[in-house]
């Protein structure tokens, strides 16, 4: 799609990305800050704040105030330097990385969190490859040098070696630990100065002329003046030089150096995503690319979440629209049931707050509430019947069986765990053979959320427990095939919730066996939400 046309300036001025990270690098920390600059909130939240005043405003489940993590991602629309922006905030924890996983397919950029002490952890390796695979345009954000945190060419060897990546300074740390005053914005030759006493207050930004300004020294003190001189000098000469170019092709990434907790460094970093960061981009479908300045409407759901008002029982879709100018109470045809559909209330989020949207463009997303309709990975258009393309769902890592502590409730655990599996929170599978169903999720902690959350929301105690299978995979084949491998596999077959058939193993040497035995039967553990 070359010489395309410039983009509508509503849709240009969109930024839509998501904010990935290993649990507690302060992600949750800074998606507040976000707010508190976009002018979105008056004072910043604290994941772990004391009494109700101050709570964080992304997590707004009962389960992720208590603990202090997010296990759910949500999204927040908010205006900030002329630009809008449409932050996704997701779980750090593996356990619930396939929700992140579906998230990075709904937006153009990433930014990633890492902290100054322990630098590329497992999970941000993990999510880095998912970014990697989409090519999306990667900014890092080095988080907590107000703590002590390791040396800064340090920090960026290891993101250069670790995520096969260029790294480009934009700004650089002045002192670290108990010393870190702020950082020296590298692009603009400008000093940026935390302020310790007030954690809500903007940092001031003195303007200078390069590193030999004499007033420098009125506000750094000598031996920090003399490091920063000289590791400035080195990381010119030996880092690369910041390319736009090269940054949106997923090659490189920019990285600003900052505390969070006390907002510094967030604005130099919100700065760069609304100069830098990527407009909407072309989304890939079955059938052919859909670019954002097309006038027809079409979006696609890449999450669902049940319950978000407890006292209404609803399930919003979140919906990121890849084209065309959205307006309320629109007719949509959804793709799968090809029924049209009137989206008459649809939301944007501020995070627990939401307000009815009366317009949206193409990169904006958007909450649909709905009673189950809508499922991850549909589409919704004008007419056209596409079928967005890549967004995954896997086979879970561990399985239990389900059962409500109250036999007369069995009909009701049905209903909350059709819920649930259309949420994308856990798989259900109902086996041929016997009752029950068997829930499968990718980490442990889901299951603690999953009970959690259905006592919570349905008022049914239920018990986990073990079950006699390990793994799930999805069966596919030609259908006399699959019929006669389905006659011979009873004991060992399920349905998932889209009714698809699913094969349960005990051990590898299972699914080993079925290759041996029935070559034209092919048996993956990832299944494309595609509709």
């Amino acid at each position: 799609m070359t010489n395309r046309p410039d983009l509508p300036s509503e849709i240009a001025r969109r930024r839509t990305f998501a904010i990935i990270s290993h649990p507690d690098a302060g992600k949750t920390t800074l998606t507040e800050k976000f707010l508190l600059y976009g002018g979105a909130i008056q004072m910043a939240g604290q994941v772990r704040a004391k009494g109700e005043a101050r709570r964080t405003r992304s997590d707004f489940m009962k389960m992720e105030q208590d603990r202090g993590i997010s296990v759910s991602a949500s999204a927040m629309s908010f205006d900030f330097d002329g630009h809008r922006f449409n932050l996704v905030d997701t779980p750090g924890h593996s356990d619930f990385s396939e929700d992140t996983y579906r998230t990075l397919t709904a937006v153009d950029a990433a930014i990633m969190v890492i902290d100054g002490a322990k630098g590329v952890e497992s999970q941000t390796r993990k999510l880095f490859e998912v970014c990697r695979l989409r090519d999306l345009p990667i900014l890092t954000f080095c988080n907590k040098m107000d703590r002590e945190s390791r040396d800064t060419f340090e920090i960026i060897d290891e993101i250069q070696e670790n995520l096969a990546i260029d790294v480009a300074p934009v700004s650089w740390p002045i002192g670290v630990g108990r010393e870190f005053i702020g950082c020296y914005d590298m692009l603009r030759d400008r000093l940026e100065l935390m302020d310790r006493a007030d954690r809500n207050k903007v940092a001031e930004s003195i303007k200078i002329n390069g590193l030999d300004d004499p007033a420098l020294a009125q506000h750094v003190p000598a031996e920090l003046l003399a490091k920063l001189r000289d590791e400035v000098e080195m990381a010119r000469e030996l880092l690369p030089a910041f390319d736009r170019k090269s940054f949106l092709e997923g090659h490189m990434t920019p990285i600003w150096f900052g505390s969070a907790i006390n907002s510094f460094g967030v604005q130099e970093l919100m700065q760069g995503i609304s100069t830098y960061g990527p407009p909407p981009q072309i989304q890939n479908a079955a059938e052919r690319q859909i670019a954002p300045e097309e006038t027809t409407v079409t979006g696609f759901v890449f999450k669902v979440q049940a319950n978000m008002d407890p006292k209404h029982r609803d399930r919003v879709a979140f919906v990121r629209l890849a084209s065309g100018h959205f307006e309320r109470g629109m007719k949509m045809v959804h793709v799968r049931t090809k029924k049209p559909m009137s989206v008459s209330n649809p939301v944007l989020f501020l995070a627990a707050d939401r307000e009815l949207a009366e317009e949206a463009w193409a990169g904006d997303i958007i909450g649909i509430p709905n009673h189950g309709q809508l499922r991850i990975g549909d589409a919704l258009t004008e007419g056209e019947a596409l079928r967005f393309t890549g967004i995954p769902s896997f086979a879970p890592e561990l399985l239990n069986s389900v059962r409500a502590t109250d036999p007369m409730k069995a009909k009701h655990l049905e209903k909350a765990l059709m819920q649930f599996a259309e949420e994308g929170a856990a798989k259900v599978f109902k086996p041929t053979i016997g009752s029950g169903f068997i829930v499968g999720v990718v980490g442990a902690l889901q299951f603690e959320v999953l009970a959690s959350r259905i006592e919570l929301e349905y008022g049914i105690p239920v018990r986990f427990e073990g079950s006699q299978f390990t793994s799930a995979r999805w069966v596919a084949g030609p259908r006399p095939k699959v019929e006669a491998f389905a006659e011979v596999n009873k004991g060992h077959l399920a349905h998932d919730h889209d009714g698809d058939l699913v094969y349960l193993t005990r051990l590898q040497w299972d699914i080993d066996r079925i290759g041996r035995d029935h070559p034209e039967i092919k048996l993956t553990a990832t299944k494309e939400m595609m509709v």
